[in-house]
C-alpha cells in the first residue's frame, strides 16, 4: 500500500520547492472526511485518494492538483460543503474538486443521454482548466484497476464507457502511457474470453520474446554507437489490446502477428533523429507505406516522432520510433507535460500552445449547437478517434483532416463561407469529383461560386465533423425556411375561409396568448411547426379566432374529403382519419411508425392515406394541402414489424442468446440475418412484431443489458 511520502517524494523530484503543507493539509482533511468508509475490495477508501494523488505526481502535476486528488471526492462522498474547501484551501483546489465532482453528479434515461451529457460537461470543465480532466482521467484508471470488485454488469457498463471516451480522450491529450493502460483493461473485462487466450499464448513466448527484445536492442546500440550517435535504445512487447485489434482488423491468427514487439530509439536531436532512421533504414529493408514522419507534421494531441517497420534480422517485422527526450516526454505525458500553469487556473487553450487544442475549441462550438445526443456522440466519436491524412493548401500550409476526407471537408477546414460555396476542387493541378478521397500530401485547390449552396448529398461522403455540422445545421435552416414559407401558405388560406389575414392576426392583440398555449415564443416557430406538419390549422384557427367570429365553412366538401370519401375501404386497425371510417391506411416504409409514435396522414397520388412519423424527413417533399389529421386507436390492438440492429461480439451461442432476449420480451421474431463487420464485430438483422413504441424498447434495452453487445438501433429507410 502506497503513503503520504511517496506522493510528497514523487512531487520532490521534480519540483523541490513545492508547496508540501497544502499536500499534508489536504490529507489529513481526507482521512477525517472518509473516515470509516470503505471500498468494494474491503480497503479504506483514503487508498483510493492516495492511488489517484500518486498518478498525478507522476505526471508532474501542480501542488493544487496533487492536492485536489485527495480531495476529489469529499463533496459527494461526504458532509463537506464546498465552501469548507475553499476555506481551507482556496479558490483553486475548490474549484478543480467541484468540476471533478459536476462530471460525475448526472443521471440520464439512456446511455446515450448519459454519455453524450457527461462529455459535455467534460469539455466545459476542460474549457475552464484542463487540469479537471487530467484528475478525472487519474481517477478512471485506478477505478479501473479496482473494477474486479465490481458485480458484472458494473464491470462492463464502466468498461465500455471507458473504452468509448476515456481512453481516446487520454490519447487525444496526447497521454499515451495512460491510454494503453485504459484500453487494456477496458478489453480485460469487455471480451474476458480473448483476453485470457491472448495472454495464455504471449506468457508462453514470454521469455523467447524478451530474448529477442534484448539482442535486437543491442545490435541497434552497436550500429548507433558505429556511427557516433548517441542514443538510448529499448523495446517492449506492444499492448494487448492494440495485438487484439490487429487481429481482428487482419482477420489473422497470433501466430501470424509478426510485429509483436516495437523498438524506440531516444537522441539528443532532431538531427540525429533523421540519422538514426537512415542507419536503420540501412541495416534493414523498410516496409513500404510503413513510414511516417510526425515530426515534420505532428499529431494534433502534440505527439512528434519518426515510425518506421523493417524486415529485421530475423525476417521478422520490426517497428521502431525514433525521437528526441523532449518528444519522448510529450509522447508518454502528453497535455501534462506541456504544462505551462505559472499562475493558478491558466489555462492552455488560451495559452502559447492554443493551436494544438483546435479540436477541442471546436468540440466546445458543437457541444452548444448540437442538442440530440446520438448526434452529439457521432461527433465525438469522429473527433476521439482520429486518423490523420495531411494534406497542403496551394500556399504550402498544412491542413489536418480525418482519414478519408474529401476536398468539401478540405474546404470547410479552411473557412465555413468557402465551404458553403464550393462548386469543385483540383488535387495536385487536376480536377476531381468533390467526394474523391484525399491522401497524404495532395496539394488540394478549392473552386468557388458565389451561387453555390451546399449539397444535402454532401453528408454521404464528408467525414470531417465540422463539415458534417456546417452541412447538416444548413440543410435545417434551409428546410426551416421552406416550412415557414409552407406554414405561412396554409394559415393564410384557411384565415382567409373565415374572413381574416395574418396581418390582422399579427396587428391584434391575440397572437401572443395563442403562441402562449401551443408553447411557442416567435410566430415563426410556430409556422415552421405547420409546415412540418407537427400541428394542425384548425389548432391555430380554433385558438386564435373566437367562435363566435368564425364564419361558417362552405357546406360542400372540399377537394380532400371528397378523395377520402371515394377512398372509404378497409380501414387499419390501430388508426383514426379525422374520425372517418373504413379509410385504407398504409404506414409508410421510409419512417415505419410504430403506435407511440407522433404521426401524421397524407392522401396520396393512388388515393390512400400513408402515414408517416411526424418527424420523417420525406415529409418536407409531400404537398401539404394534402395532409389529414391522424391518431393512433387507443382501443384497438395490433402488432406492427420493425427491423433492429445488434452489433454485438462474435461468439459461439450468441444468436441463441439474443433470440431468447427477444422472445422473453414478448416480441415475434419474423426473420434474421448475420454478418461480419471489417473489424470482427457480429451485426445481426432481426425483423421482430411489437405492439407498439414501448414493448420495442422493452426489448432494446433487454439486448442491451446482455454481455458481449456493443449498440442496438431501430432501423428506419
Amino acid at each position: 500500500m502506497i503513503s503520504l511520502d511517496d506522493i510528497l517524494d514523487e512531487v520532490r523530484a521534480h519540483n523541490p520547492g513545492a508547496d508540501f503543507e497544502l499536500i499534508r493539509n489536504a490529507y489529513a482533511f481526507a482521512v477525517h472526511a472518509h473516515a470509516g468508509q470503505v471500498r468494494r475490495s474491503g480497503n479504506s477508501y483514503i487508498t483510493h485518494l492516495l492511488e489517484v494523488s500518486l498518478i498525478l505526481a507522476r505526471f508532474k502535476m501542480d501542488t493544487d492538483v496533487v492536492a485536489s486528488g485527495l480531495l476529489h471526492d469529499v463533496i459527494e462522498d461526504t458532509e463537506i460543503t464546498l465552501d469548507t474547501v475553499r476555506t481551507e484551501f482556496g479558490d483553486s483546489v475548490a474549484t478543480l474538486v467541484d468540476s471533478v465532482t459536476k462530471i460525475g453528479r448526472i443521471a440520464f434515461n439512456t446511455r446515450e443521454e448519459r454519455q453524450a451529457e457527461s462529455f459535455r460537461k467534460m469539455l466545459l470543465a476542460m474549457a475552464r482548466d484542463l487540469r479537471v480532466i487530467i484528475i478525472k482521467l487519474a481517477d478512471r484508471l485506478h477505478n479501473m484497476r479496482t473494477l474486479e470488485f465490481l458485480p458484472e454488469p458494473d464491470q462492463q457498463q464502466i468498461a465500455r464507457e471507458t473504452q468509448e471516451i476515456y481512453a481516446p480522450l487520454a490519447n487525444r491529450l496526447g497521454i499515451s502511457s495512460l491510454k494503453g493502460e485504459l484500453e487494456d483493461l477496458s478489453f480485460r473485462y469487455l471480451e474476458p474470453d480473448a483476453y485470457q487466450g491472448l495472454m495464455e499464448k504471449i506468457s508462453v513466448q514470454k521469455a523467447e520474446r524478451e530474448t529477442y527484445i534484448e539482442d535486437i536492442r543491442c545490435i541497434i546500440k552497436a550500429k548507433l554507437d558505429a556511427q557516433e550517435i548517441v542514443g538510448d535504445v529499448s523495446g517492449r512487447s506492444k499492448h494487448l489490446y492494440s495485438i487484439h485489434k490487429k487481429m481482428q482488423r487482419q482477420n489473422i491468427e497470433f501466430d501470424q502477428v509478426q510485429d509483436l514487439s516495437a523498438f524506440r530509439i531516444i537522441v539528443g536531436s532532431v538531427r540525429d533523429c533523421y540519422a538514426a532512421l537512415g542507419i536503420i533504414h540501412a541495416a534493414w529493408r523498410p516496409v513500404p507505406g510503413r513510414f511516417k514522419d510526425f515530426i515534420a507534421m505532428p499529431k494534433a494531441n502534440l505527439y512528434q516522432s519518426l515510425h518506421t517497420t523493417v524486415i529485421g534480422p530475423y525476417g521478422e517485422r520490426m517497428e521502431v520510433q525514433i525521437r528526441t527526450e523532449e518528444m519522448h516526454r510529450i509522447a508518454e505525458e502528453g497535455i501534462a507535460a506541456h504544462w505551462k500553469y505559472k499562475e493558478a487556473g491558466q489555462s492552455v487553450i488560451a495559452g502559447p500552445d492554443a493551436s494544438h487544442f483546435r479540436w477541442l475549441r471546436q468540440m466546445l462550438e458543437w457541444q452548444q449547437e448540437v442538442k440530440d445526443s446520438h448526434e452529439f456522440l457521432d461527433v465525438v466519436r469522429v473527433e476521439l478517434f482520429p486518423e490523420e491524412v495531411y494534406v497542403f493548401t496551394p500556399n504550402g500550409d498544412v491542413q489536418e483532416l480525418p482519414k478519408g476526407s474529401t476536398p468539401v471537408d478540405f474546404a470547410f477546414s479552411v473557412h465555413s463561407d468557402i465551404g458553403f460555396h464550393c462548386v469543385g476542387a483540383k488535387v495536385n493541378g487536376r480536377m476531381v469529383p468533390l467526394k474523391t478521397q484525399l491522401n497524404n500530401g495532395d496539394r488540394v485547390e478549392v473552386l468557388t461560386s458565389d451561387k453555390q449552396k451546399p449539397s444535402k448529398d454532401w453528408l454521404t461522403f464528408v467525414k470531417s465533423s465540422k463539415a458534417r455540422n456546417r452541412i447538416r445545421q444548413w440543410v435545417k435552416a434551409e428546410q426551416r425556411e421552406r416550412s415557414i414559407e409552407l406554414g405561412k401558405s396554409l394559415l393564410e388560406k384557411d384565415l382567409r375561409k373565415h374572413g381574416f389575414s395574418l396581418n390582422r392576426i399579427i396587428a391584434g392583440k391575440i397572437l401572443k396568448p395563442t403562441l402562449d398555449e401551443l408553447g411557442f415564443t416567435r410566430l415563426d416557430d410556430l409556422l415552421a411547426n405547420l409546415g412540418y406538419g407537427k400541428i394542425s390549422v384548425g389548432q391555430i384557427i380554433n385558438r386564435l379566432i373566437p367562435k363566435e367570429l368564425l364564419k361558417e365553412t362552405p357546406a360542400s366538401p372540399g377537394k380532400l374529403t371528397r378523395v377520402l370519401e371515394k377512398i372509404r375501404r378497409k380501414p387499419s386497425g390501430a388508426i383514426k382519419v379525422q374520425g372517418v371510417d373504413d379509410v385504407l391506411v398504409r404506414f409508410a416504409k421510409c419512417c415505419n411508425p410504430l403506435p407511440g409514435d407522433e404521426i401524421v396522414g397524407f392522401v396520396t397520388r393512388g388515393q390512400w392515406v400513408a402515414v408517416h412519423t411526424a418527424d420523417c424527413p420525406h415529409l418536407l417533399e409531400i404537398d401539404p394541402a394534402r395532409q389529414v389529421d391522424v391518431e393512433w386507436d387507443v382501443d384497438k390492438t395490433a402488432t406492427r414489424s420493425v427491423t433492429i440492429r445488434v452489433i454485438c461480439a462474435d461468439r459461439k451461442g450468441m444468436l441463441a442468446t439474443l433470440s431468447a432476449a427477444i422472445s422473453e420480451a414478448e416480441a415475434n421474431i419474423l426473420s434474421a440475418s448475420v454478418h461480419l463487420s471489417s473489424v470482427g464485430d457480429a451485426i445481426n438483422l432481426f425483423e421482430i412484431e411489437v405492439s407498439n413504441l414501448k414493448h420495442l424498447n422493452q426489448v432494446t434495452n433487454c439486448l442491451r443489458r446482455l454481455k458481449g453487445v456493443h449498440k442496438v438501433e431501430r432501423l428506419q429507410q
